[in-house]
């Protein structure tokens, strides 16, 4: 039986932290050798808003590279910069022309980000889900993991691949989204009811990947808390609870285990041992991603674009001819 396909991708803005690493990346890791894998660095959805041209650059090769030092094998995995296959923004038109603006305008994330900006939206972000869609479309993707925060993105996706198919016969693969639940979404050591977020403009709300030690104890140290010394998981306790996910995820010990270890002690000694789990979990990721050549790194990405434009390359030829769309 031929193995499962894999699409997933971050974009190349803010900072990636912890909540990315366990809550992606790690499960990524995991499952590339069960799967056909297609791990991407989504820098189109990055444009959707502003970005400085040397820091989208530079944020892309940071990207990259974080998915070779979490161990991501580019011989198990076809790693690639999404501008680098220009069937992406190609599907992306085609798949615009089956998707309703109601559709669109539905979507969570574009009401959070587009605010009250008005007229002066740019279409891009109200477009962003068809280009999601199309990422995952090209390649015959079976399985996505995605937090629930993109399910959303993932049910219209799934919408435009049946309305393809029915419209011009069995043409592509309708994915399915893989959830985590335990560790999913990782939240703000500075406000435990928002997701911990890369584009946050306070460094202290998240760990990012590369913090050397002294940071990452500092930030956990000043991590809020909640009302009561007790260290115990549950929706009364969202902070404790936040941090006990991370110290789980992060040693592998069992929630149940720590609330037994901490039971009676304060939250200045959970938290020392905590950023001590962190930092020795991020040691060899640090290690890794500091000995990784930019020129080697670049040379991968150019392998892999070359790999996954083979694939889009069928996959839009199949939709083209469906269509009636004339060969050139």
């Amino acid at each position: 039986m031929s193995k499962k396909t894999v699409f997933s991708g971050i974009q190349p803005s803010g900072v990636l932290h912890i909540g990315n690493y366990l809550g992606a990346i790690q499960n990524w890791v995991r499952m590339q050798h069960e799967t056909e894998n297609y791990f991407c660095v989504v820098d189109l959805h990055a444009i959707t808003v502003r970005q400085d041209p040397a820091e989208l650059r530079e944020n892309t090769l940071r990207v990259a590279k974080i998915y070779l030092a979490a161990g991501l094998d580019p011989k198990a995995c076809t790693i690639f910069i999404q501008s680098h296959v220009k069937e992406h923004p190609e599907f992306a038109w085609i798949l615009a022309t089956l998707t309703y603006m109601g559709e669109l305008g539905r979507m969570t994330q574009f009401k959070d980000k587009a605010g009250t900006k008005g007229e002066n939206v740019g279409v891009g972000l109200f477009t962003y889900p068809t280009l999601m869609a199309a990422d995952i479309l090209l390649y015959d993707t079976h399985l996505v993991p995605v937090g629930e925060d993109q399910k959303q993105h993932i049910e219209l996706t799934r919408d435009l691949a049946l309305r393809f198919n029915n419209a011009f016969g069995a043409t592509l693969v309708v994915p399915e989204p893989v959830i985590r639940t335990v560790g999913a979404r990782i939240m703000s050591l500075g406000d435990p009811l928002s997701k911990m977020s890369k584009s946050d403009p306070r460094p202290a709300t998240y760990i990012a990947l590369t913090d050397a030690p002294e940071v990452i104890r500092k930030k956990i140290a000043r991590a809020v808390t909640d009302s009561g010394a007790d260290i115990r998981f549950g929706p009364e306790k969202p902070a404790i609870s936040n941090l006990l996910t991370i110290f789980h995820l992060t040693s592998g010990t069992s929630i149940p285990e720590l609330e037994r270890r901490y039971r009676g002690k304060g939250y200045a000694e959970f938290k020392r041992d905590l950023a001590e789990s962190v930092i020795e979990h991020l040691r060899p990721f640090q290690e890794r991603y500091a000995a990784l050549d930019d020129a080697e790194v670049l040379r991968l990405l150019a392998d892999g674009a070359d790999r996954a434009r083979a694939v889009a390359a069928c996959t839009m030829h199949r939709v083209k001819e469906r269509m009636g769309l004339v060969p050139a």
